[in-house]
């Protein structure tokens, strides 16, 4: 037995108004592109100068674009940060924490302040440039499974099959990363590069993708989307693996020779994972296929991340 309720009931027209003010409310009035969180990736930092010169080249139409150079301090020093890792620096609690004073804590809600959903620029899309050290090629982040994040990333997967998208949203992403102050946000991330250089070949690619998702949000904007896929491959955060360590909590093995640079390649149970530094190989013990990234990443020894595990699935959007 089916129960009706009058009063929900909607006429077509009530039907047509509510999506018309859902679309309303998502418009992109503002982009905010970022580079520099992390002060010693450099692809972003430097395609911020850019366009911080030729403004003409990031300007649209539809919406305006901002752009942040988020932690110049650790930028003029050559360093990841100063204090703490600014892109962990937006839980909402730490934000309104007023005992928080390290250089990043205050810089975190000096942005909020000025982009967040109630600052003085409230921003509706947030662009966070990154690079890695581990071999991913040209991947995109995203921290939930929004409908908006999960269409923008099947379209950039159109334009570009070589595009790797990676959902980080079971490991908590999207509540302490810089892109979670707008109501949308992704991040580029590029490599492998080392820390402190800039390669040629990652600027201009990660320059051509900032140029066609801002084309993308001028069609959204209109309503002017084309056709495209609608059907691609993503590789979901399971865990993160630490490094083998002893009782002092020293590394006692590194990375399989044959597992370095296989960033999004299949790990299956039994493969070599780690190898001894007296050259023992310890294999992968779960239970099923999984697909590693981060492999390596410089940046991750000292949060104890040998490799992020992901499944991969295909998704319809």
């Amino acid at each position: 037995m089916i129960a009706v309720f009058p009063d929900k009931l909607m006429t077509p027209k009530q039907i047509v108004m509510e999506k018309l003010e859902m679309k309303l409310n998502n418009l992109i009035n503002r982009a905010l592109i970022v580079g520099g969180t992390h002060g010693n990736e450099f692809t972003g930092v430097y395609l911020i100068k850019l366009f911080e010169q030729f403004p003409e080249l990031i300007r649209r139409d539809k919406f305006e674009t901002l752009t942040l150079l988020a932690n110049p301090e650790a930028f003029a020093v050559g360093r990841r940060y100063i204090h703490k890792d600014l892109n962990r620096c937006f839980l909402r609690q730490n934000l309104e924490d007023t005992t928080l004073s390290t250089y990043e804590d205050l810089l975190a809600k000096k942005i909020n302040d000025s982009y967040g959903q109630n600052g003085k620029k409230p921003v509706d899309f947030i662009l966070d440039l990154h690079s890695t050290t581990s071999n991913m090629g040209v991947t995109i982040l995203i921290d939930n499974e929004e409908p908006f994040h999960l269409q923008l990333a099947a379209y950039l997967r159109h334009v570009n099959p070589a595009i790797k998208v990676y959902s980080s949203g079971n490991s908590g992403r999207s509540q302490n990363a810089l892109r979670s102050l707008g109501k949308f946000g992704i991040g580029i991330e590029v490599g492998c590069i080392p820390q402190g250089v800039l390669n040629a070949d990652f600027f201009l690619k990660t320059q051509s993708i900032i140029y066609t998702i801002l084309n993308y949000l001028e069609l959204y904007n209109v309503n002017k989307l084309p056709e495209f896929p609608n059907t691609f491959i993503l590789y979901k955060y399971i865990e993160k693996i630490d490094y083998p360590r002893n009782e002092n909590g020293e590394i006692t093995a590194m990375i399989h020779p044959q597992l370095q640079f296989k960033d999004y390649e299949a790990l299956n149970p039994g493969d070599p994972m780690f190898l001894t530094l007296d050259g023992q190989t310890i294999p992968y013990e779960g239970n099923s296929i999984t697909y590693p990234v981060f492999i390596n990443e410089a940046a991750y020894y000292e949060t104890g991340t040998a490799m992020c595990l992901t499944n991969q699935h295909q998704i319809t959007v």
